[in-house]
């Protein structure tokens, strides 16, 4: 069964000097989060950017699908700390999404090093949202034990 979700954004004006709001998302998680082309290319204040919810949504993609590889190899995470963090660049072609970085920190009790970065590569590489950004973007990883 295929599950859906939405959300709800409004927008005035034109590229530059108008505004938009992410009125409604289907959880009810949030609402009424501004966002304008500024809060893209220049300091937030305090507005939200496409990708910002881009970030949010690589980081906990990652951390579900790295979780469950932690499982599955005996090893189940204490806990895991994790940041992606979007670069929104502009190039010949104009702006656009051109990497997207995850920073992971661990405490997993019986895991070495290096089995805990071959496991996160693999999440970074196998997360849906990994997959959907895919051949477009840029996309790592840098590991960490606590």
């Amino acid at each position: 069964m295929a599950i859906t979700r939405s959300a709800d954004v409004t927008w005035s004006g034109s590229l530059l000097e108008g505004a938009g709001s992410i009125d409604y998302v289907s959880s009810g998680a949030f609402s009424r989060q501004p966002v304008t082309w500024a809060s893209r290319t220049e300091d937030h204040n305090g507005r939200t950017s496409p990708e910002e919810l881009i970030a949010a949504a690589h980081a906990s993609c990652f951390s579900m699908a790295f979780s469950s590889r932690l499982a599955k190899n005996g090893t189940p995470a204490a806990k895991l700390s994790v940041k992606a963090t979007i670069t929104f660049d502009k190039t010949d072609a104009g702006w656009g999404i051109a990497r997207s970085d995850i920073t992971v920190r661990g405490e997993v009790p019986g895991i070495d090093q290096a089995k805990f970065a071959e496991l996160a590569e693999d999440a970074k590489n196998n997360c849906p949202v990994s997959q959907a950004l895919k051949g477009n973007v840029a996309l790592s990883v840098e590991a960490k034990l606590a």
